[in-house]
């Protein structure tokens, strides 16, 4: 756990906009804070800004909303592999659809700002 934690770290420690960037991976700025990952200041944010454009209203992208945290941690539920997972999707795992849709994916530092909150139980905090 702890070698995962320092590669995630190190991994976005360059991350352009670590809260609220719509991609493009590692092109500088401040470091990844993985320290303090809630829903409401880390990951409602990264949502918000990069999916709730297609994926609320009364005909979501793909029939996935995604509005709040009952809807995000539903996706967030489903195993990284399977199509429709929130993670799977914005990793551009293999058999799920990339997102966000037609966009470069979400830099790594948001990708493992996700990862982290899935991984501490998708807590409504």
């Amino acid at each position: 756990m702890l070698i995962f934690v320092i590669w995630a770290v190190a991994s976005c420690s360059k991350d352009e906009t670590p809260d609220q960037g719509t991609g493009g991976g590692n092109s500088g700025g401040s470091a990844c804070d993985l320290s303090n990952v809630t829903f409401s200041e880390t990951v409602w944010p990264i949502i918000n800004a990069n999916c709730t454009s297609c994926h609320s209203g009364a005909s979501p992208g793909g029939g996935i909303l995604l509005t709040n945290h009952a809807t995000v941690a539903a996706q967030g539920a489903i195993g990284s592999g399977n199509p429709g997972s929130l993670l799977g999707a914005i990793t551009h795992a293999a058999g799920n659809s990339p997102m966000p849709q037609g966009q470069a994916k979400l830099s790594d530092c948001n990708i493992s700002k996700i990862r982290t909150w899935i991984n501490a139980g998708m807590p409504d905090n």
